[in-house]
């Protein structure tokens, strides 16, 4: 369930506000009102975390071995030997570069000394290596106050001397800048750095080891950056004051606190317009179902519904429904079971593990799924006697026809989209009846829309005989209260809310008609699954061909990694689909919004570690 929130505000003195801010963190159950905060020496915290967590992925890319190291010490020390290590390599990589474009600049012309060419130059024997095109020197040797010798053809150019004279205006020859270093000089240069690059490359490596250092770093200064941002966020002179949300359930050890540090509070109800974080308190097996909500990173609004509950159940049914697989179903719970004997612990991702992986298994018996084989279903007969024939992928086996048990199978999917979008309305009724609001008639009429799309949906899909005209008499009624009663509510005239809910015709009329396709968005649970089922049979055919002889091997591989490939298919599409059913049909049908955010409590993150170790 969502906790409730109580809205608070601490004051105190503001000299003294630095002692209530730490006595504040240690208590730990207020979440700060999120103000922009811009101040010197919190963007210098920020930078300082920046350039930590940088370093973190750099020596994680270089430490070679795909492991943290454990070495401790004085961080300011280790920071300042391990950013010596990276800035010296930046600086040799650029080296490197640099004399690899020198080389290439001057390789055409071989190795020479670059010293006698030098002093030529200053004695004035020779006026410069210069390069241009074969037009312009030909155009050179035309001119009589000009001497030069050819020295190397340069692919399309040419290289020549100049002895005495100018370079004529016009010409597009280019004085070639005489090297520093010669090639030799260059090349021994070259692999002279490449060899302190591999050491600078080793001591980066090693210095991997300092990565716990650095976390622990990047702790510290997330502690100092929120407690920063609540001293800055502070406002007042003489008297200083923070704002933020308490869980209604620690408003007495709240009290307490405020008692002891003399600290003025105030506490009050959220008003409409605030927006209060969310905290869900999970219970029993429910919170097994907290890491698939942390991996989509959604998060319900302070006043939406938690539906923690149903998307478990909903959940772990369309995940077997697309999975559809016994075989696969033991995989999975046979993979939980690897995790926990390797932690030494049954965490809540292991025991979601075993709850998917055994309503697969349950389906999968039902329908008489065993790695997509018939072969397994007909030479083990206890299997055969664990399926329901009417749901059966192997209906043959039972004297059912396979249109027969395609339609059963469209049918329950139905059923179970009517269900949950039904259990939607219901809980909106149950809500607003609380509330005291008379729009939960426009649920009604969604309600009956949604039952009666069950029968549309069976004749027109199905083909199962339902008199239309009384279907759509009774979509008729649930579009009118819809339309009468969608926009009323408390404190709104009757009169009011009609013109506005006659106003929204046209949008209520296109949302019956979307009434219709969400359910039909339930029958991809049917085709998902009949398509997983067509893979593995598929893969169990080819691989069953090369059985005999030495490509018995080969054939068994092709049905593990035709097997391996349809589980990792299987749970895209759970993603896909089997989300999708609970997070848009489901949630848009409660009027979800999923706009919420986390409860963040300020709080001594050194302590917390400590306690959880």
């Amino acid at each position: 369930m969502i906790e409730k929130m109580k809205k608070t505000a601490v004051i105190c003195q503001a000299a003294h506000k630095d002692e209530m801010l730490i006595a504040l963190r240690d208590l730990g159950v207020m979440h700060l009102s999120d103000t922009p905060i811009h101040s010197q020496s919190l963007d210098g915290l920020m930078r300082k975390r920046a350039d930590a967590v940088k370093m973190v992925q750099f020596l994680s890319e270089r430490s070679g071995k795909d492991r943290k190291g454990s070495a401790s010490g004085d961080f300011e020390s280790i920071d300042r030997e391990v950013t010596a290590l990276k800035d010296e390599e930046s600086s040799v990589q650029s080296e490197i570069l640099s004399l690899q474009n020198e080389r290439e600049r001057i390789s055409l012309f071989g190795s020479f000394d670059t010293d006698a060419f030098r002093a030529l130059e200053d004695e004035g024997i020779i006026k410069g290596l210069w390069i241009g095109s074969a037009k312009d020197v030909e155009a050179l040797r035309r001119d009589e106050d000009v001497r030069f010798m050819g020295v190397a053809v340069t692919g399309k150019q040419k290289a020549v001397l100049l002895l005495s004279g100018d370079i004529p205006e016009g010409l597009s020859l280019s004085r070639f800048r005489i090297p520093e270093l010669s090639l030799d000089d260059i090349d021994k240069n070259i692999a002279s750095k490449r060899g302190r690059l591999e050491v600078l490359g080793k001591a980066i490596s090693d210095a991997a080891k300092y990565i716990p250092v650095y976390e622990a770093e990047i702790e510290a200064l997330d502690e100092k950056i929120e407690f920063e941002k609540a001293r800055e966020s502070m406002q007042g002179d003489d008297i200083s004051f923070i704002e933020g949300y308490i869980p209604a359930l620690d408003e007495p050890q709240f009290k307490a606190f405020a008692e002891k540090s003399g600290c003025a509070y105030m506490l009050s109800d959220p008003e409409a317009d605030d927006n209060p974080p969310t905290k869900i308190r999970y219970k029993g097996i429910i919170r097994i179902v907290k890491p698939v909500f942390d991996i989509l990173g959604t998060v319900p609004g302070y006043r939406e519904y938690d539906i923690s509950s149903y998307f478990l159940v909903f959940f772990s049914l369309f995940f077997a429904m697309i999975m559809g697989d016994a075989g696969y179903g033991l995989i999975f719970m046979l993979i939980g079971l690897a995790m926990q004997l390797k932690s030494k612990k049954c965490s809540d991702a292991n025991l979601l593990i075993y709850v998917v992986g055994a309503a697969t298994f349950i389906w999968g018996a039902l329908t008489g799924t065993w790695f997509g084989s018939k072969e397994i279903l007909e030479k083990i007969p206890f299997l055969q006697k664990l399926v329901f024939p009417p749901l059966a992928n192997y209906p043959e086996l039972f004297g059912l026809s396979s249109d027969y048990t395609q339609n059963m199978l469209m049918k329950f999917c139905f059923i179970i989209g009517t269900a949950q979008l039904s259990l939607a309305r219901v809980m909106n009724i149950v809500r607003k009846a609380k509330e005291k609001d008379i729009s939960l008639f426009a649920e009604v009429g969604w309600l009956i829309d949604a039952v009666l799309m069950y029968f549309l949906a069976l004749t027109l899909v199905i083909g199962e005989s339902f008199p239309i005209s009384m279907i759509i008499k009774g979509i008729v009624i649930g579009f009118i209260l819809v339309c009468v009663f969608s926009a009323q509510g408390p404190g709104i005239k009757f009169s009011t809310g009609l013109k506005s809910g006659l106003a929204g015709f046209f949008t209520t009329f296109l949302d019956t008609i979307s009434s219709f396709s969400n359910l039909m968005s339930y029958i991809r649970l049917f085709a998902v699954g009949m398509a997983s089922l067509a893979i593995a049979q598929s893969f169990n055919s080819m691989g069953g061909g090369l059985f005999g002889g030495i490509l018995t091997v080969l054939g068994i591989l092709v049905i593990i990694l035709g097997h391996v490939l349809n589980l990792v298919m299987g749970l895209l599409s759970v993603v896909v689909h089997g989300v999708r059913l609970n997070l848009l049909e489901f949630s848009g049908a409660l009027g979800m919004e999923w706009a919420g955010y986390n409860y963040e409590p300020f709080r001594n993150m050194a302590h917390d570690k400590s306690a959880n170790n």
